[in-house]
């Protein structure tokens, strides 16, 4: 019998010791079950109800993988390709139906058991707290725009950590806050569907705050070990050239989506730049003195680190109209460069640099954080197309992803603190308003039987994961 120690192979682009391999997802896009053992309603289960023709085929969050019913399998099959971290969310509205109040032990019961699951196998549970799925209940109060809110959320928080703390070890207060904000209050295409700077600016403060407030009540909880940190949707911004007008115009861009975000998560305070732009257009947000000790004190220790494309902006070509609702694209217009790689499917640039430069940026302006990449893939449409002998030949993803790699390896040798790679997603899961266009995981699921099947890259990734590395 081969000795499977002897297997492993020495490879070229070796990872240190305990490197995280695995991938991520969230309740919302996994779980569905939407209406069964006590759930309630997130604004995701209430916009589709109202409007399911905002979403692609009609498909809503009512089933998704239906992962809270096959979560064992799910987790075997996480196990056979390799994974020994995975990231998921606790569904807010599941946990606490109403977002305060009774919480609901069917809940409890079934994220012990995912949890319990995942270590018996191997794979070290990575829990987010909040991931796009506000309870309903509390978006009619107002949401992040109410301070009501806020402090529904850290008893929240609360909750959870007393609840599975003694097995969870890494938590996540959010992924990518700002989405929420921006999709949601500023180009109006998540729900609530509102178009106003100033109101998302106030809803990206206060979920800011109430991360703030997570921290503080994590640290007083004493969690055994546990780290606890934020999944933050970084894009590096090049300027279209070195003209000053084109640097500046990618300052700002970044400004607005990076270090909105990203500053007072690590360094504890907003950039001094951000604050005096949003208040000469007079869209500062309402604050309480105790908020900037709060945010100063209470930083997280690990972050997230989603990358898909990079930003390239350059400056204004004409005066934005006066009378339209004022935007971040007041300040800058997005740059195309000629002869960039794209993601058809997705619309999106492929730049796989652009990891690297986000790994250097936080080694050399963010203290050398703790961080990993959180999210990182690829979207392809119709992948049926690539169906050889039962199997997606998805060469393309594993291509990306060893694209990638290579550039996430050189960055750890060159000092950069990163822990490890999570690839979007496990399974080809729901995407909010996109549903199934796009298809993303290593496991295809068939809509119609929600069988799962591994694809060419699984294989590929359950070697890297043995290995440790890759060679070309």
């Amino acid at each position: 019998m081969e000795n499977k120690k002897t297997s492993v192979q020495k490879v070229k682009y070796e990872f240190p010791k305990d490197f995280w391999w695995g991938s991520a997802s969230s309740a919302p896009q996994m779980e569905g079950a939407s209406r069964e053992d006590g759930k309630g309603m997130s604004i995701w289960d209430y916009w589709y109800e109202k409007e399911p023709e905002r979403f692609f085929n009609g498909i809503g969050p009512d089933v998704a993988t239906d992962f809270y019913h096959r979560y064992k399998e799910d987790i075997r099959m996480m196990k056979e390709i390799g994974h020994n971290s995975f990231r998921t969310s606790i569904s807010w509205s599941r946990l606490i139906p109403n977002g305060v109040g009774e919480i609901n032990r069917k809940a409890v019961d079934f994220y012990n058991d995912m949890i319990d699951e995942l270590i018996a196998n191997g794979i070290e549970p990575f829990i987010n707290l909040f991931h796009f799925d506000m309870p309903l209940e509390l978006q009619k109060i107002g949401g992040w725009e109410n301070r009501e809110v806020v402090d529904a959320y850290v008893e929240y928080a609360k909750t959870c950590f007393e609840l599975f703390g003694d097995k969870v070890k890494i938590w996540f207060t959010y992924n990518e806050p700002i989405i929420p904000a921006e999709a949601g209050y500023l180009y109006g295409v998540h729900y609530p569907n509102i178009v106003d700077f100033k109101r998302a600016i106030q809803v990206a403060y206060n979920t800011i705050v109430a991360q703030a407030k997570v921290i503080k009540v994590f640290k007083e909880l004493q969690m055994k070990n546990g780290k606890i940190g934020v999944i933050l949707n970084l894009s590096p911004v090049y300027p279209r050239s070195s003209h000053p007008a084109d640097v500046k115009a990618a300052k700002i861009a970044d400004l607005f989506f990076n270090r909105s975000f990203l500053d007072p998560s690590v360094k504890g305070e907003f950039p001094r730049e951000l604050v005096d732009l949003l208040k000469e257009y007079n869209l500062l947000p309402y604050t309480e003195e105790e908020d900037k000790e709060l945010i100063k004190n209470n930083k997280v220790d690990i972050l997230g680190v989603n990358y898909y494309q990079p930003k390239r902006v350059k400056a204004k070509e004409h005066l934005p109209n006066p009378y339209s609702p004022i935007m971040p694209e007041w300040f800058f217009d997005y740059y195309e460069m000629p002869g960039r790689r794209m993601n058809i499917y997705r619309g999106w640039e492929i730049y796989e640099k652009g990891i690297y430069d986000l790994l250097k940026r936080l080694k050399d302006e963010y203290g050398n954080i703790t961080c990993f990449v959180s999210e990182n893939g690829m979207g392809v449409q119709d992948e049926e197309r690539f169906l050889q002998n039962g199997i997606i030949q998805d060469d393309y993803r594993i291509e990306f992803i060893k694209g990638h790699l290579k550039w996430v390896h050189k960055a750890i040798m060159e000092g950069c603190n990163v822990k490890g790679y999570h690839l979007w997603t496990f399974i080809d899961n729901w995407s909010w308003t996109n549903a199934y266009k796009n298809r993303y995981g290593f496991i295809s699921l068939d809509l119609k039987t929600r069988n799962r099947t591994l694809k060419k890259s699984a294989y590929w990734i359950k070697e890297v994961s043995k290995n440790n590395g890759f060679d070309d």
